[in-house]
């Protein structure tokens, strides 16, 4: 399993790749980020079997078959899981974990525990979280590359697409990304074929899978 964090206030940040027998990545990435160690902080391990679902099994089977969890041009998401955050201080981070399902298959390192890639915050800009083809991703800095249209002027939507169009054009890379920026904009995209999000401002909740399906909800 793969994670990395992000605090948008002094830019700190961990990360962990290819751990075992960890039920939350991300919280031993934080004590990366603010520990500065984590193999003596008592992290808990869990079986192995625990943390394999007969899904699981089955999305990689299927994978295998198909050969096709490497293509650039994949249109699936790969297990990864999220979150950019804004508090009532104005601070800002972010987290975003995966399986590493498909990490496994093709044996390297993801996006997701790259700071810029995976995901990146700044409380002087926004927050991103990324998924999507892994080395599409790492090649253009996703995460950063929408933050930087940001700071030139771009609303975070249109951020967020032309990151989006240009991973997509320059190299075929299919993905999706999560933005809130330092006002509480905010904009779940994708050019895959569906990307499972859901959102949380002033009381109310807004989920949705695919394009043009927008479920809401007062939580009040």
């Amino acid at each position: 399993m793969d994670a990395s964090i992000m605090d948008g206030r002094d830019l700190s940040a961990g990360a962990v790749s290819a751990v075992r027998c960890i039920a939350n990545p991300t919280k031993l990435a934080r004590l990366v980020m603010e520990k500065k160690f984590a193999a003596d902080m008592g992290i808990p391990e869990i079986p192995v079997e625990k943390l394999i679902t007969e899904r699981s099994k089955k999305h990689l089977e299927k994978e295998k078959l198909e050969k096709g969890a490497h293509k650039a041009d994949c249109p699936k998401n790969s297990g990864t899981v999220g979150a950019v955050a804004l508090d009532c201080k104005g601070n800002l981070a972010y987290a975003t974990s995966t399986g590493g399902i498909v990490n496994k298959m093709v044996g390297r390192v993801g996006d997701s525990p790259c700071i810029g890639a995976g995901g990146y915050a700044d409380n002087n800009v926004g927050a991103v979280s990324t998924t999507g083809h892994g080395e599409s991703i790492l090649k253009v800095n996703l995460a950063r590359l929408a933050l930087f249209h940001v700071e030139q002027g771009k609303t975070v939507d249109a951020a967020a697409e032309l990151a989006l169009n240009y991973m997509k054009s320059k190299l075929k890379g299919l993905g999706g990304l999560i933005l809130v920026s330092k006002t509480g904009d905010w904009v779940a995209k994708w050019t895959s074929a569906t990307m499972p999000w859901a959102a949380v401002k002033n009381g109310k909740l807004q989920a949705g899978i695919d394009l043009c399906d927008t479920k809401t909800m007062d939580l009040h």
